[in-house]
C-alpha cells in the first residue's frame, strides 16, 4: 500500500509538473509567430519621370557625348571578337543619333539621315558578318563615319541651328 501511494504521489506530482512546466523550457520550445511584412506592391505600369528641364543646346550636348562614347566603343569592340557587344554599340549610336536629329532644323536632319543610313549600313555588315572576317573594313568604315560626324555636327557647328 506504501508502495502504492508513492506511486500515486509521483504520478500526481509527474502530471504537475508537466502541465506547468517550467516556463523557461516552455518558451524555448514553443513556436514564435511569423511575422509577416506585406510585401511592397508591384508597379504593373511603370511612370516615366522627368529629369529636370533641360535646355536643346544641354540634351544636344548630352546626346552628342553619348554618341560620341558609343562610337569609340564600337571601334573598340570591332577588334574583338565579340559580336553581340558591336551590334548594341552600333545599335545605341544610332539611337543617339535619332536623338541628336529630332533637335535639328529640317535641312540639318538630312545631313544626320545620311550618317543615320551610313550606321545602318555599318550594322547590316556587322552582322553578316559574325566571324569578324571583315573586322578592318568595318573598323575603317566605323572610323570615318566618326570624323565625318564629329566635324560637321559638333555643338560648335550646329548651336545657331538648333530648333
Amino acid at each position: 500500500m506504501r508502495a502504492r501511494r508513492i506511486f500515486l504521489y509521483a504520478m500526481v506530482s509527474a502530471m504537475i509538473i508537466a502541465l506547468t512546466g517550467c516556463e523557461a523550457f516552455v518558451r524555448k520550445f514553443t513556436r514564435k509567430p511569423k511575422n509577416e511584412t506585406p510585401a511592397e506592391e508591384m508597379v504593373l505600369v511603370p511612370e516615366e519621370y522627368k529629369g529636370p528641364g533641360m535646355t536643346k543646346e544641354q540634351l544636344y550636348r548630352q546626346y552628342f557625348v553619348f554618341w560620341k562614347s558609343w562610337q569609340d566603343e564600337l571601334v573598340e569592340s570591332l577588334s574583338s571578337s565579340n559580336h553581340k557587344k558591336q551590334l548594341d554599340c552600333v545599335k545605341e549610336a544610332i539611337k543617339n543619333l535619332q536623338q541628336m536629329r529630332s533637335l535639328l532644323v529640317a535641312d540639318q536632319q538630312k545631313k544626320v539621315d545620311v550618317y543615320i543610313n551610313q550606321l545602318q549600313d555599318l550594322r547590316d555588315c556587322i552582322d553578316r558578318d559574325a566571324y569578324g572576317l571583315n573586322a578592318r573594313g568595318n573598323i575603317s568604315t566605323a572610323e570615318r563615319i566618326k570624323r565625318n560626324i564629329l566635324r560637321d555636327l559638333s555643338y560648335q557647328k550646329v548651336k545657331n541651328i538648333l530648333a
